[in-house]
């Protein structure tokens, strides 16, 4: 009988523990990251859930100003938050995951009219093709509100990789692979494109409350879930249904 009981208790335990449910909290407008109106909420919402699935944990998800959020996570009202690139004031009050995304935006444009950072504030009316709801660097936006720049924002970014080359417009600006794998689509050679110099980069990460009871544990979890999700292949597939 104890025995039984034992197997009970057992499988009782593993029951919650697969049940359990975290609490999230992130920011709207970072696409393609995070949005409430992008498809699936965002390419790393899809990513955490999808990564957190793997280890039986299901979670919830609010929205709030990115600064309230934080800072009510940092209180441990909330589980987790993401995505974050590292700094090292963070890292006082969160433990983080290995990085979800590598991020290294880059212009993408003709290799006859092969433009860099600095070349789109000297020729003006430049037409830039960026996603609907995707939100530009800081130094583009600047340079859409003075008008130097004319933005053009179909639903995805293989229509951007086509215009381009049908030459209506005239680049588009976009994290490397998700530009590259955009071009590819296209069916012609990568030589008639041009990749700038890097705007910069940065990884984004999934961060825990480090007064958070579990907090180690559940980074543990988390990496665990992402390393399954990526050998499935079932995260390259989240990341290129992004390109669509």
């Amino acid at each position: 009988m104890g025995f039984w009981r034992a197997a009970l208790l057992g499988l009782l335990l593993c029951t919650s523990l697969r049940a359990e449910v975290l609490h999230l909290v992130t920011g709207d407008e970072y696409a393609p990251f995070t949005g409430k109106a992008l498809p699936g909420q965002g390419m790393l919402t899809q990513v955490v859930q999808a990564a957190l699935a793997e280890q039986g944990l299901a979670m919830t998800l609010d929205w709030q100003p990115w600064n309230r959020g934080y800072l009510n996570a940092s209180r441990g009202e909330y589980d987790a938050t993401f995505p974050y690139v590292h700094s090292t004031q963070r890292e006082q009050d969160f433990l983080y995951s290995a990085p979800l995304y590598k991020a290294e935006q880059h212009l993408f444009s003709r290799v006859g009219d092969s433009l860099e950072l600095d070349d789109l504030s000297r020729h003006k009316g430049l037409r830039l093709c960026y996603p609907l709801g995707w939100q530009p660097p800081v130094a583009v936006q600047r340079l859409i509100d003075q008008g130097a720049l004319r933005r053009h924002s179909p639903l995805g970014l293989k229509e951007c990789a086509r215009l381009l080359l049908l030459q209506r417009d005239d680049l588009f600006i976009a994290d490397r692979n998700l530009g590259e794998s955009a071009l590819s689509s296209t069916g012609v050679g990568a030589e008639r494109f041009h990749r700038s110099h890097a705007l910069g980069s940065n990884t984004l990460h999934f961060i825990v409350p480090r007064r958070h009871p579990r907090a180690a544990e559940l980074i543990e979890r988390f990496d665990h879930g992402l390393d399954a999700l990526k050998a499935s292949g079932e995260y390259q597939r989240i990341v290129d249904r992004y390109v669509e």
